[in-house]
């Protein structure tokens, strides 16, 4: 298989590439349930990040015989519609390709994860207040009244509460603590598929993980024909697991992905204080994980160096 992928990637960098003809329909991750909707903005990056792909595979199916990829991002910045353009443009090459979601990976189920990143956070709040000694009748009142109401992770809470800050800051540094670390993923069985996918394993059990306690499986994959592997994760790009070769950062603001998971409002409370404060230390993860990343794309759709991305 690597002979056949090499000879194809040589051919096409002599005669150039040009994206085929998307159907309506193409086959995505394997997460349960997920839909993509392909539009010409998802087109015109997954084309960019195309060709920067055929340059680098070579590098590496000339090592390993496989590679895989790894398309990470915030939120609603199109991880899924990239990963899936990418692997049907190689598969329309030849080059046998599977997109897998991180998202099957967390240790539970969304609406359980959820209640843990709640419970750490506010563990971490109190505690900091206790350490403090500002654990009074009044704060106990006042906080207990935010977090029925679901505002105690409300910036705007620092100006009224002589307490708050503490609370925040301590109940920030617990959720930094846990978000996409081994704690909330299992990182080891991420690993232990790529490491399988490399060692040419003709068969690969993957995760399934629905939205319910019920929707938990595994199913056995046919990797006999697969030469990359395509991994679509906010996480993909972690220090966490080993064995991405070449990591893809779709960059997007935090106000970007908040408008996103407003449209789509698939999981409910997304405008909420607290779903920013996560999805500000996502976006905090992968900025510290940018250097690594062999190709960025800006949200408008621009190849970015690194230090480009800083700015």
């Amino acid at each position: 298989m690597r002979e056949k992928a090499l000879d194809i990637l040589r051919r096409v960098r002599e005669e150039g590439w040009a994206a085929p003809e998307i159907p309506e329909e193409i086959p995505h991750g394997d997460m349960p349930g997920d839909k993509v909707w392909i539009g010409e903005e998802h087109k015109r990056k997954s084309e960019l990040i195309m060709k920067e792909l055929l340059r680098l595979l070579p590098e590496y199916m000339e090592k390993d015989g496989k590679a895989v990829i790894a398309v990470c991002g915030g939120s609603g910045v199109g991880k899924s519609e990239n990963a899936s353009l990418i692997t049907y443009y190689l598969n329309q090459l030849g080059i046998g390709a599977y997109t897998m979601s991180g998202d099957n990976y967390p240790r539970r189920i969304p609406m359980y994860n959820d209640a843990e990143r709640l419970r750490v956070f506010r563990s971490g709040g109190i505690k900091a207040l206790v350490a403090a000694d500002l654990m009074t009748e009044q704060g106990k009142e006042e906080l207990l009244a935010l977090q029925e109401k679901e505002d105690d992770a409300n910036f705007a809470y620092r100006e009224i509460y002589p307490w708050f800050s503490v609370y925040i800051e301590g109940a920030l540094a617990a959720l930094r603590g846990y978000l996409g670390t081994k704690q909330e993923i299992d990182f080891d069985e991420v690993s232990e598929i790529v490491a399988a996918f490399k060692a040419q394993s003709p068969e690969i059990y993957l995760k399934r993980m629905g939205r319910t306690d019920a929707a938990l499986w595994y199913d056995k994959v046919d990797f006999s024909g697969i030469d990359v592997l395509v991994v679509e994760w906010t996480h993909g790009n972690s220090d966490n697991y080993d064995g991405v070769d070449i990591p893809i950062l779709l960059n997007s603001t935090p106000e970007e992905t908040m408008a996103h998971r407003k449209a789509r409002n698939r999981d409910g409370k997304v405008d909420s204080a607290f779903t920013t404060r996560v999805l500000e230390i996502e976006q905090e993860l992968l900025a510290a994980q940018a250097h690594k990343a062999k190709i960025i794309v800006s949200k408008s759709g621009e190849l970015l160096s690194y230090e480009a991305y800083l700015k």
